[in-house]
């Protein structure tokens, strides 16, 4: 009974652990505004960013907001159908592999802010040109985690499918996908927090409503806790859009998930 007791207290503290660390992070950060007396242009205290965000209309938040999700999951959705065809593609062609993957390393090492100006020239400042930028930033964990998830499946199940003269589909969709099925998952968390950033890019560059030209905009007029209230809404939205891929995974596949010791 003590030990069952034990183990609930360690879990209950694990889980508070976070939300405490982030607490008295946040009353340090007070602290030290108010007792050093720092401008809020040097570091805003939490108290100001609070009441700048209360001050801006709720209505234009939802505007910003919707502009910058609108972008991110359009180009998430993109990268998506972009990343897994090829995956899938490379993992049945070592050829196409081979000349596929340092292209892949090439554009994705090609830095998104440098390219960014030169698509909303080609391509003009509308959401296609954000929702491209937005995807060369998160197809690339898809397709890296895709491909690896495939090609570790079992040779034993391979093998078996191939001595029962399976179609090629079959084996794909059938057993190598579900076993990339954790590995495919695991990218799509990396994508989506992705996929805020390359929106928030795109709107640097050329956008007239959005998060990052809220936050943009607040500090090309010095009005900082307001931008840093931008930032920390931008935060939640990221966070949030991470545990939906985690609750998708759970609701979804929760046989792909890693089992739960003791």
């Amino acid at each position: 009974m003590s030990l069952k007791l034990e183990n609930r207290a360690g879990r209950s503290l694990l889980t508070a652990a976070p939300w405490l660390f982030f607490v008295a992070l946040v009353l340090l950060w007070e602290l030290v505004c108010q007792g050093f007396s720092l401008p809020a242009y040097v570091l805003p205290a939490p108290s100001a960013i609070v009441e700048a965000f209360f001050n801006v209309e709720m209505s234009r938040w939802f505007t910003h907001l919707w502009a910058t999700l609108r972008v991110a999951l359009m180009g998430f959705a993109a990268s998506i159908l972009v990343a897994i065809p090829i995956a899938i593609a490379m993992m049945r062609s070592e050829l196409l592999s081979r000349t596929l993957f340092p292209l892949l390393v090439v554009v994705q090492s090609t830095p998104v802010v440098a390219v960014a100006p030169l698509i909303i020239v080609l391509m003009g400042s509308d959401d296609p040109s954000r929702v491209l930028i937005t995807c060369l930033l998160t197809f690339f964990p898809l397709v890296v985690s895709t491909a690896t998830g495939i090609n570790e499946t079992p040779d034993e199940l391979v093998e078996l499918s191939r001595s029962l003269d399976a179609p090629l589909r079959r084996e794909t969709w059938q057993i190598r996908i579900p076993y990339a099925i954790p590995h495919i998952f695991s990218g799509l968390r990396v994508a989506i927090t992705l996929a805020i950033i390359g929106a928030v890019v795109a709107e640097f560059v050329a956008a007239e409503e959005g998060l990052g030209y809220f936050i943009q905009f607040s500090t090309s007029f010095f009005r900082i806790p307001q931008a840093f209230a931008g930032l920390f809404f931008l935060a939640v939205v990221s966070l949030l859009l991470f545990k939906s891929v985690h609750w998708a995974q759970q609701i979804f596949f929760p046989w792909s998930l890693p089992k739960k010791q003791g």
